[in-house]
């Protein structure tokens, strides 16, 4: 099994969101489904495969770098609060092994996002909702399998 879901919640995900100033209970949940979802709460820090993802919410490079230039170079508080996570270098490998940058990320990724966020506990909205922002029409995961995952690895 991944990394442990209390202690990404508690070491990981509420600090990197607050530092970013995003953290809402809603915000969390979803930030932690996606790692439950996409890599099984920190199994996999590399897409398996020959898929680009990279780091526990497995995001690609592409996104990486385009929420830099057309999201983040638009939101400079936001910004500096991102890059602050960073080691100064905000290059999309630092997704694999900076779990601070990687959530602040992923957290970035979803606030882009014009709809407003699900409910904290409605896990099945949360699974729609990463379905469509997140994995997208296009990709190979399934709102039901979010929630085996979510149930499998998310401790609750």
């Amino acid at each position: 099994m991944g990394i442990d879901p209390n202690q990404l919640r508690s070491l990981i995900i509420q600090p990197a969101l607050q530092a970013i100033g995003l953290w809402t209970p809603a915000a969390e949940q979803l930030v932690l489904g996606t790692a439950c979802q996409e890599s099984m709460c920190g199994t996999y820090i590399k897409q398996l495969g020959k898929g680009p993802a990279l780091g526990i919410y497995q995001m690609e490079p592409a996104t990486h770098n385009d929420l830099h230039v057309n999201f983040l170079a638009f939101k400079r508080d936001l910004n500096v609060k991102v890059n602050n996570l960073s080691l100064g270098i905000a290059k999309a490998e630092e997704l694999i092994w900076n779990l601070n940058y990687a959530t602040a990320m992923c957290r970035v990724h979803y606030f882009r996002i014009k709809a407003p966020l699900p409910a904290v506990h409605d896990i099945r909205a949360q699974a729609r909702y990463w379905k469509k922002y997140y994995n997208t029409h296009l990709g190979a995961g399934t709102e039901e399998e979010y929630l085996k995952n979510w149930e499998r690895y998310s401790g609750e």
